[in-house]
């Protein structure tokens, strides 16, 4: 009789609704041998109880442990497991790592808007030399600008360059980190290769550049010759569509791709052989020690792994690599961008007329305003990527 009761309180308990608070409850009975139970317990009680409910899965575990003088200890675990309460933790989690995604996106958006209004005089010089084909040395075209625009002329664009640049940056890096990390996990190493890393760098090229081309087409159709009677950014986009067609926004795709492809590729994987070499040296292991004493009490300056100077220097070399590795086809995508319909050509044709006409020197014009673009801009926009998630406290992806 006593284990009939026993085992009516489970079966009772488990039916009854479970306080979400509570996860499990333990219990146990000192249980005496007698001839009527022969000293066992029936199986019907010594087994895993449901009360059957579809919004929750609750058991009894038991087990019998002897004892000496014929007394023996009936240990009882009642687990109980809420499919609703769980089902709220997964959306919980599901809103955090969209949470950090955006967080990881806005670090790449202020790392590209500082850098870029940093490094725009420099910017509008390439251009210069880019799409306008200008001749003149670079001392004499800074003078002509600021003759006849004044100092906001260096500036011209950097509205439009913001609005491309940001996006496109915010969806290379995280799509560079995103990428990195799968890697990671499809190969099951403990660190990522040099051979991961230029493939993550590629992939996340190519991702950016096919989302964030249109802006870059009509940032560029805004500089050339006859630009400024577009009315602007929305002028621009209107007269292209009209004028070419939809797909005029995507002139010079192919390219791009081709060119951001080993951009990427040099660009992240270059930082990343650096900043792992370092932080495997003497020096870097020492400082990794220093940041996980320290902990929170460490501002977000002292919380960067390669410190601010070698953050600095390390995303200077790379985009200095990128640059030079990729710049012919920078040359050639802004030629295509300034095509029309009327005189379309090839991005080969592009490329045998470039060469026909300046020789391969043309392939590499402006490369020195280009250089001392890229040199500040990839060392800001590292640095404050860096800096960004820190102070965003961006979780690994």
């Amino acid at each position: 009789m006593m284990m009939k009761g026993l085992e009516k309180w489970f079966t009772d308990s488990l039916g009854s609704a479970p306080d979400p608070s509570t996860s499990f409850l333990n219990g146990g009975l000192f249980l005496e041998s007698s001839s009527s139970s022969g000293g066992t317990l029936p199986w019907s009680f010594l087994s895993l109880h449901s009360n059957g409910n579809s919004n929750s899965n609750n058991s009894v575990c038991c087990s019998l442990k002897s004892r000496p003088a014929g007394v023996g200890f009936l240990c009882v675990t009642l687990s109980v497991k809420d499919k609703e309460f769980a089902a709220e933790e997964e959306l919980l989690e599901k809103q955090g790592g969209a949470f950090n995604t955006t967080k990881h996106l806005w670090a790449g958006a202020v790392a590209a808007m500082v850098s870029r209004t940093f490094v725009a005089p420099l910017e509008r010089l390439k251009l210069e030399y880019m799409v306008r084909g200008e001749q003149k040395h670079l001392i004499h075209l800074i003078q002509s600008i600021a003759a006849s625009q004044g100092i906001k002329g260096f500036w011209k664009g950097n509205f439009v360059n913001i609005l491309r640049t940001a996006p496109f940056k915010a969806i290379n890096f995280y799509a560079y980190d995103k990428y990195r990390s799968q890697l990671l996990k499809l190969t099951g190493n403990q660190e990522t290769t040099n051979y991961e890393r230029f493939i993550a760098g590629a992939a996340a090229g190519i991702t950016a550049t096919v989302l964030c081309i249109p802006m870059d087409t009509i940032r560029t159709k805004m500089v050339a010759p006859g630009g400024e009677a577009l009315g602007g950014v929305i002028g621009a986009f209107r007269h292209m569509i009209e004028t070419e067609g939809f797909f005029s926004l995507y002139k010079g795709l192919v390219p791009s791709i081709i060119s951001m492809a080993p951009s990427g590729a040099v660009f992240y994987g270059v930082y990343d052989i650096l900043k792992a070499t370092y932080l495997h040296s003497p020096k870097g292991r020492k400082r990794l020690q220093h940041m996980k004493e320290g902990g929170q009490s460490l501002n977000a300056l002292e919380q960067m792994e390669l410190g601010t100077l070698r953050t600095l220097m390390y995303g200077a070399i790379a985009g200095c690599c990128a640059e030079a590795a990729t710049y012919p086809f920078e040359v050639v995508r802004r030629q295509l961008q300034m095509q029309v319909r009327a005189t379309k050509m090839s991005a080969a044709a592009t490329f045998i007329k470039i060469v026909d006409q300046g020789g391969i020197p043309a392939l590499y014009a402006g490369l020195t305003p280009s250089l001392l673009q890229v040199l500040p801009s990839a060392a800001i926009s590292y640095f404050v990527y860096e800096l960004m998630k820190i102070v965003l406290k961006v979780e690994p992806e």
